[in-house]
């Protein structure tokens, strides 16, 4: 196996249409779809740059696309994965053109079926994808999408997002559990039940794939506490773990959490996100240099905040020409012909993923490539 680096998108003619409310218990609601005004970026007063996007894929509005990953193929493709909420599948694309390429799985509980996929996340050939309703995290193997294992589904109770990472000769695998108050579905938990929003796995193979729940995790104090949990990912060589905290009524931000998954008593870009943070991911050295990316979903162009990686200082913001309303984000730092030094792809709209070469946002940042 090989291990890899990690608006309206239809066509503007005046004005983009408001999307219509979602219905509170509705199949289709989220616990952090709280607020009554949507946010705008070009309302907001945020000082960015502007990056072009390098392409978006054409836009799926049925599908409900959520989170992307991507992998380079035995022929040296690179390929882009997303989850389709609505739909029930993958859908792959071209990740250097955009072309979609396939869809695979569809509804169901067995395995290779899926119900509301959300987060995703690749490690070497393997692709990891959470889902809400059937309450589990299911493994697949690439490039055929045969499945593995599924684990979590006697644990899990709301499940949105994931971060994996090599551990030993396995993985771990860390799921954020966004349960919400047995009283009132709309309500996150009161503090002290918020103990358990992270669960850990140990992903191991031995005459077969198994997986171990290794513990849980949460802060459940006024300050270190997650109330709407989805985005989670770690920082190995920090010893760090980031957060999104997506409730606006408390300050949305990220909160910096240890690998042991104690809360470090730190956020990060409190005051700066104004919409509400989403999907992160790192662009990451061998230094030990590099940056943060996260999001902050602005309904009408979103604005993806950059994070000094070791001090956590914040070095700028950027936004693209048209990416909208994102949920998932993903880093791909291995290079092919058409991006040299990676790749960054963010979710459109919920209705596709658009790329942009890290070239431009380096340039448009000033900021650094690994090894220069």
């Amino acid at each position: 196996m090989r291990h890899l680096s990690f608006l309206c998108v239809a066509v503007l003619l005046s004005a983009c249409a408001t999307p219509a409310p979602v219905e509170r218990g509705s199949p289709e609601h989220e616990p952090d779809e709280t607020m009554e005004v949507d946010p705008l970026l070009v309302d907001a007063g945020v000082p960015h740059e502007v990056v072009r996007e390098a392409f978006t894929t054409a836009p799926t509005p049925d599908d409900n696309i959520d989170s992307p990953a991507s992998w380079t193929a035995p022929d040296g493709a690179r390929w882009l994965i997303a989850t389709a909420k609505t739909t029930d599948r993958l859908v792959v694309y071209d990740g250097g053109t955009g072309r979609r390429i396939r869809a695979v799985a569809g509804p169901g509980e067995g395995p290779g079926r899926l119900d509301r996929p959300n987060g995703i996340a690749v490690v070497d050939d393997l692709v990891f994808v959470v889902e809400r309703d059937n309450r589990r995290v299911q493994v697949f193997a690439l490039p055929s999408f045969e499945p593995l294992l599924s684990f979590g589904s006697t644990e899990l109770q709301q499940p949105y997002g994931l971060w994996v990472h090599k551990a030993g000769a396995g993985y771990e695998v860390i799921v954020s559990d966004n349960y919400m108050s047995p009283r009132d579905e709309d309500v996150p938990p009161p503090l002290d039940e918020l103990g358990e929003r992270f669960k850990r796995y140990r992903l191991e193979h031995d005459a077969g794939w198994k997986a171990t729940l290794t513990g849980t995790f949460g802060d459940t104090g006024a300050s270190g506490a997650i109330r709407i949990a989805e985005s989670v990912y770690g920082d190995v060589a920090h010893d760090r773990l980031l957060l999104s905290e997506e409730d606006v009524a408390v300050g949305t931000r990220l909160r910096e959490y240890g690998l042991d998954g104690r809360y470090r008593v730190r956020d990060v870009g409190a005051g700066l996100f104004k919409a509400q943070a989403e999907g992160m991911a790192l662009y990451a050295c061998a230094d030990g240099s590099g940056y943060w990316l996260a999001t902050d979903q602005f309904k009408d162009r979103s604005l993806f905040h950059v994070f000094d990686r070791v001090s956590l200082a914040h070095v700028g913001a950027f936004a693209g020409e048209r990416t909208a309303n994102t949920d998932g984000v993903w880093l791909d730092m291995h290079p092919d012909a058409r991006f040299p030094e990676g790749v960054f792809y963010a979710v459109d709209d919920d209705q596709g993923v658009a790329a942009f070469d890290w070239r431009d946002i380096a340039r448009a940042l000033s900021l650094k490539t690994c090894g220069r």
